[in-house]
């Protein structure tokens, strides 16, 4: 168990909680919501230790564990993999260091005996003799392949340190698990996996997260933090928000009758108040009339965005044609022989843990990258607009926003791209803001507004929800579930792609899969399970036979 007390913290005049009350018990995956700036990290921090309060305390039972996801992805560079996982319970690498460095003495003595028998007995105490087997599971289960993990971590490339943190917090059975965004950059088997692991944790666990999917899926106790102040609600994300809703809708309502109540009796107060015959019936109804109080209704926080793509021109049947693509990066074929071709009303999800096959393959597409070998070609009534994954070329100017959104407008009118980015919560004077001192998210809002000004009918993302809130991700999610034109994406968002795409492609070493299909459909499929055995049999064959020969 973990209990925040009379829990406050100050920055100058600013209070980011408020005399916050509040137990987290074993059994349960509570999911910390709130706006952006609410202080959902920060608050993790607090009970992990690393922030001190300004007033009130943590207490956690004695004895028990705290593990908390590491964000720091150089911390660890001189560590193997394994050992880096195994850092998640540090006294246990303690005990297997200091008993390799007594069994490797040369002269072993009674005391060397003595203190290798204890370490022994909390060596078993702590599953040692699993503890790398089990640190291999949990790689192998985020994909984290064999042959990295004797590999110093200084070796891997991001997205793989990411995993590995992942792996260290959850190693060695936590009593208290504490998760600060872990969907971040994994793929969506990763994530699958991960829903798994928590779902089966018997444990204590308090996870940060922007994915809706996800928190449906593992928490069974939502934290929100609105105003200061953490409320506790039953169930996972989608009944928090109808739970939420009824009672804001409940409390209006009460309202509502109550301002009837106070017309009634401040009337009869005003008619009959001069009235002898009525005054002690007035002087009632106004005592009655002091007891009633209005709930206090506090507006929400949360700001969404209004994000709407309307695309200027119907498109035509003709959309894209893409025959036998083919790119190799570096000396590996990322792109071997793609074709596929595109429907008027396709919105099409590229999935998979091929993330550079889909990024290079949206280059290609829009004119940024040439192929090596293989054609495409565009639809004559066909306009696109493109969202990359790395943006920030789009931002080392100087320039204020409404600036640099007017240079993509085919209304030169600061009136018309004002709109424009009022819909996209920058108000005021925040378009006077100048575009590279913005936030991540701010980044991503201004990307999104050129994308809904260009009129485009093709709209190509590639991993949009990428420092979103989660009521911008809701917002995005509307709007490419109403857009009326073609779009192709890459998002680790379960459900953008469960409720955006009616078609899956996806890019497999040797391969590729094309299925009409919802990507619930398409993972449940025993078909598309044995297809990608084949790819990757086809490729660890190649592969086998070019060592041999």
């Amino acid at each position: 168990m973990i209990q925040a007390i009379n829990v406050s913290l100050r920055f100058g005049k600013k209070a980011l909680f408020e005399d916050v009350n509040v137990t987290f018990s074993p059994g349960n995956c509570y999911g910390i919501i709130g706006a952006n700036g609410a202080g959902k990290s920060t608050f993790l921090r607090i009970l992990s230790g690393e922030l001190e309060p300004t007033k009130g305390e943590v207490v956690t039972t004695p004895g028990e564990r705290i593990s908390f996801l590491k964000q720091d992805h150089f911390q660890y560079d001189e560590y193997t993999v394994l050992d880096t996982v195994m850092l998640g319970n540090p006294r246990l690498l303690e005990v297997m260091h200091e008993k390799d460095a007594l069994y490797a003495k040369e002269e072993f003595t009674d005391e060397d005996g003595i203190r290798a028998s204890e370490l022994e007995t909390e060596f078993a105490d702590m599953n040692g003799w699993e503890a790398e087997s089990d640190a291999a599971t949990l790689l192998n289960g985020l994909g984290v392949d064999t042959e990295h993990h004797y590999k110093l971590m200084r070796d891997l490339d991001g997205a793989l340190k990411v995993k590995v943190l992942l792996a260290q917090a959850l190693f060695g059975n936590p009593d208290i698990l504490l998760l600060d965004e872990p969907t971040n950059f994994l793929d969506l088997a990763a994530i699958a996996w991960l829903d798994e692991f928590l779902i089966n944790f018997e444990n204590t666990v308090i996870v940060v997260s922007h994915d809706r999917y996800f928190l449906n899926k593992v928490c069974t106790q939502i934290a929100d933090i609105d105003y200061s102040k953490i409320q506790l609600y039953s169930g996972n994300y989608d009944f928090w928000y109808e739970s939420s809703q009824l009672m804001i809708r409940q409390m209006k309502e009460a309202n509502r009758k109550k301002e009837e109540k106070i017309k009634e009796l401040q009337e009869f107060i005003q008619r009959f108040s001069a009235n002898a015959s009525k005054s002690k019936q007035a002087t009632s109804r106004k005592r009655a009339l002091e007891k009633i109080q209005l709930d206090e209704l506090k507006p929400s926080s949360r700001r969404y965005p209004y994000i709407d793509f309307r695309p200027d021109r119907a498109i035509g049947n003709e959309v894209l044609t893409v025959e036998n693509l083919c790119k190799t990066i570096d000396g590996v074929k990322v792109l071997d022989n793609i074709s596929f071709t595109l429907r008027h009303d396709d919105k099409v999800a590229f999935v998979g843990g091929h993330e550079l096959a889909k990024t290079v393959l949206f280059q290609i597409l829009m004119g940024e990258m040439e192929p090596d070998s293989g054609t495409y070609k565009w639809g004559v009534t066909t306009s696109r607009a493109y969202f990359p994954k790395d943006h920030n070329a789009e931002f080392t100017s100087d320039l204020m926003i409404y600036d640099w959104l007017q240079q993509y407008s085919p209304v030169k009118d600061i009136t018309y791209v004002r709109g424009f980015l009022g819909r996209m919560l920058f108000a005021g004077d925040d378009g006077a803001k100048k575009v590279n001192v913005l936030s991540g998210g701010e980044k991503v809002r201004c990307m999104l507004s050129k994308m809904m000004i260009s009129g485009a009918n093709v709209l190509i993302f590639d991993e949009p929800t990428n420092h979103l809130d989660m009521e911008s991700i809701t917002a995005l999610n509307n709007g490419m579930m109403k857009f009326p034109g073609v779009i192709l994406f890459t998002s680790r968002d379960h459900q953008i792609v469960q409720t955006t795409a009616n078609r899956i492609i996806e890019i497999l070493p040797g391969g590729f899969i094309d299925k009409i299909t919802t990507y619930d459909e398409y993972l449940a499929s025993d078909e598309m399970a044995k297809k990608r055995q084949v790819y990757t049999a086809n490729v660890e064959e190649e592969d086998f036979i070019e060592e041999e020969e």
